[in-house]
């Protein structure tokens, strides 16, 4: 929803609620606008609309003022509510700033915390660890939401994503905690009709491919190991040139389990995160072809947006996931 500034006639002001109640008026002001809606705004503070409907009548009837002037279809800002805005969202920073800085160690961990991650990585790996968080946080309750695009923070309410690959949004703050090694596999039955596994990764060529369009699909790019089995700095190491392997996939897809699954069925090689194929390595489901190889490991980094104070549920979830995620079956510490 787009606010724009509207001219409108004013209520008259009302006795002034309690300082409490006041903080809690504002809050929902601020949500409504940031959110776009009264709706979004319930659903993020975990109210009615009506409730919240009735918070912005009673800081209009406090204030005297119109803040917003609502259609059938739309709201606006009148200019009273853009001046309302403003102070109402540098003064809530500076409440949450004191409660922080007040509270200290003493502050528990406690509210509703929403956290996007990626689809399999989320539904996976990562239960253990927030289990793990809930159980030692019991004030705490999460709203886990699963999604594979790029988290909109203030239109969703979230206060945290769990984001795997490239980052696209240099306005939010990005902790690299892990890396996601990726290989190349493809089923028995597959490479027995194409001659068995090859010896270098020039034989790749020669297989059918399936591709993960979130990270690649005309192309895939191996590097070797060193003498160590890892990467340099760069993560590429210092060996031979890496490979660069033109694919026709015969199917694409967004997700990572189904590109598990067509693999398993011996549709075709895959590059997939190693920890989504241990346990079929394990039992012979698949092959992980040209070992000394592998792709650019993909980057793990918690995201936040940018603000003078975290509550401590979201610094207590922050600090768990940083020490959880690198220790994950399948993963690595950053380099």
């Amino acid at each position: 929803m787009r606010m724009t500034k509207a001219p409108a006639p004013s209520p008259a002001p009302s006795p002034p609620a309690a300082g409490s109640d006041r903080i809690e008026l504002l809050q929902t002001f601020v949500r409504i606008v940031e959110s776009g809606s009264l709706s979004a705004a319930a659903q993020q503070l975990g109210t009615t609309q009506p409730t919240v409907s009735r918070r912005l009548q009673a800081l209009e009837r406090s204030l005297g003022l119109r803040l917003l002037q609502r259609s059938t279809h739309a709201m606006k800002l009148t200019d009273d509510g853009e001046r309302c805005f403003a102070h109402a969202s540098e003064l809530l920073a500076h409440w949450l700033a004191m409660e922080s800085d007040l509270r200290g160690a003493h502050d528990t961990p406690r509210g509703l915390l929403r956290v996007q991650a990626p689809h399999a990585f989320g539904q996976d790996q990562l239960i253990a660890p927030l289990a793990d968080f809930l159980r030692r946080h019991p004030g705490v309750s999460v709203e886990w939401l699963l999604h594979d695009r790029p988290p909109d923070f203030i239109a969703e309410g979230i206060d945290c994503a769990i984001q795997v690959g490239p980052l696209l949004d240099p306005s939010v703050v990005a902790v690299h905690i892990a890396e996601v090694p990726r290989i190349v596999v493809a089923a028995p039955q597959l490479l027995e009709a194409h001659g068995g596994p090859p010896a270098h990764p020039h034989g790749l060529r020669d297989l059918p491919w399936l591709a993960l369009r979130t990270y690649y699909v005309r192309e895939v790019v191996l590097y070797a190991e060193d003498a160590h089995g890892v990467g340099g700095d760069d993560g590429h190491g210092a060996g031979p040139a890496p490979e660069t392997i033109a694919i026709e996939p015969r199917m694409r897809t967004d997700s990572l389990h189904a590109l598990r699954h067509a693999a398993l069925a011996g549709l075709g090689t895959a590059l997939v995160s190693a920890w989504v194929v241990q346990e079929d390595l394990r039992s012979g489901r698949l092959v992980h072809l040209v070992p000394g190889w592998h792709a650019s490991p993909l980057p793990v980094h918690l995201v936040y947006p940018p603000a003078r104070h975290q509550p401590a549920r979201l610094r207590a979830f922050l600090e768990a996931m940083r020490v959880a995620i690198p220790s994950l079956a399948g993963m690595r510490a950053r380099r």
